[in-house]
């Protein structure tokens, strides 16, 4: 008589030791390219004219350091354990309620593919008609598929191999060249306006500090769900936490800050129109559209890691070559509008899903024993995110000079760690 196996379920087993070859270096690397994006500039330049100059800096610093930091302690726990972002939501939330939020995680991860595809199009039809080129409308269409395309190759791939040797040894060097140049000639463009004039520039209204700090955070926010799929292959946490934070803080930093840079100087509803009117902009706006690559990819890569954990019949390969076609599919169906009540969305849902995470997970609980005990459903972990998300809709319209991301967190993660206990009492 024969014995059929089932497939197992890479998603949420931890990591072993000989399967880790991330050090600091490689960390900081991921997360410094993963963090630059010409969505990230674009962002940036949202901020203006609403807030002063010196408002939009305090609230790219502030945001920056505080969401890097949240990334980077997921990391860290996800180090720790060897457990993917699936494997902390069944510790967590219970193996069968988690199947929700990796859910949306799923249909979060398809929507940012969609959009750095279509940032990536724009992008590339944009260099072409300054070249001359481009200018059949059938060129968009080809565009998409011809970076889907490359996704899709990627995928088929190994995601190690990618981190340390594409991305940590070419890309990086590259996108940084193109940041400085690209800093160098609008700081020129600012100079030439009058700095001072542009440093004491007041805002229009319409956006306090404390709003757009959640701006701000809704980036590295976005990327929560997906660190701990990438972190888990590190040697350990310490390193996981340093080279996470150092290298996102730095990147949002700066894409913000350019993104501001390039609203003042050259105001326009179009950033790639304005970078590329710098001297040299072509080649850089070129330089950092091919690092943009692999945002995409880290979003078919995660996705493909959490889909294999609901149905580990199929691989995790298999899986990222679906998600890499459907973000293409999407990508060519999707407009890029409505960009910023699509990134609070979605902090709504994972602000305070990682709050509890964090809550739970903080000062040395352990998240393989805690997956090893998980029962069906844990109602206190569910009913605080759920409560969570209420109170993130609800704090802009009774309290909104205060922010929705970080009172919702500091509620969730404090409710979280209160409750630890209550874990036991859960449906098993």
């Amino acid at each position: 008589m024969n014995t059929v196996t089932s497939p197992a379920n890479e998603a949420l087993t931890p990591l072993g030791a000989q399967q880790r070859a991330f050090g600091l270096r490689d960390h900081a690397s991921l997360w410094f390219s993963l963090g630059v994006g010409l969505l990230v500039m674009q962002v940036g330049a949202y901020l203006m004219p609403a807030l002063s100059t010196r408002e939009a800096l305090i609230a790219i610093v502030g945001g920056s350091i505080i969401g890097a930091a949240l990334l980077a302690w997921v990391a860290k726990i996800s180090c720790d354990s060897g457990l993917a972002s699936a494997g902390l939501m069944h510790a967590v939330y219970g193996r069968r309620f988690a199947g929700l939020p990796i859910v949306l995680n799923i249909v979060q991860l398809l929507g940012w593919g969609a959009f750095e595809l279509v940032v990536m199009r724009d992008a590339t039809v944009a260099i072409g008609r300054q070249s001359g080129a481009m200018v059949a409308p059938w060129w968009p269409v080809l565009a998409t598929l011809g970076w889907g395309a490359i996704v899709l190759l990627l995928i088929s791939g190994s995601m190690v191999q990618l981190v340390r040797r594409l991305i940590a040894r070419i890309a990086l060097p590259l996108v940084v060249l193109s940041l400085l140049w690209l800093s160098w000639q609008f700081l020129a463009l600012a100079q030439q306006q009058g700095l001072g004039q542009l440093w004491s520039r007041g805002g229009e209204g319409g956006m306090g500090v404390l709003p757009a700090l959640d701006l701000v955070i809704a980036m590295p926010i976005s990327w929560l769900p997906l660190v701990a799929d990438y972190a888990r292959h590190g040697h350990d946490g310490r390193g996981a936490f340093k080279g996470t934070w150092l290298g996102y803080v730095v990147a949002n930093i700066w894409c913000y800050g350019l993104g501001v840079l390039v609203a003042l100087v050259l105001p326009s509803e179009n950033l790639v129109t304005a970078l590329l009117l710098a001297q040299g902009g072509l080649i850089a706006l070129s330089l950092i559209l091919i690092d943009e690559i692999d945002n995409a990819y880290g979003d078919a890569y995660s996705g493909s890691v959490s889909a294999h954990s609901l149905l580990p019949r199929w691989s995790i390969r298999r899986w990222g070559v679906v998600m890499a076609l459907a973000c293409t599919a999407l990508a060519l169906a999707l407009p890029m509008h409505s960009l910023e009540p699509f990134l609070l969305l979605l902090s709504s849902v994972f602000v305070p899903l990682f709050g509890v995470i964090l809550g739970r997970l903080a000062f040395g609980a352990s998240a393989r024993k805690l997956l090893a005990e998980a029962g069906s459903i844990h109602w206190s972990a569910t009913l605080i995110w759920l409560a969570g998300i209420a109170c993130y809709h609800l704090l802009p319209r009774l309290a909104p000079a205060l922010g929705s991301a970080l009172p919702t967190l500091a509620l969730c993660f404090v409710l979280a760690w209160l409750t630890r206990s209550a874990t036991a009492g859960d449906v098993k």
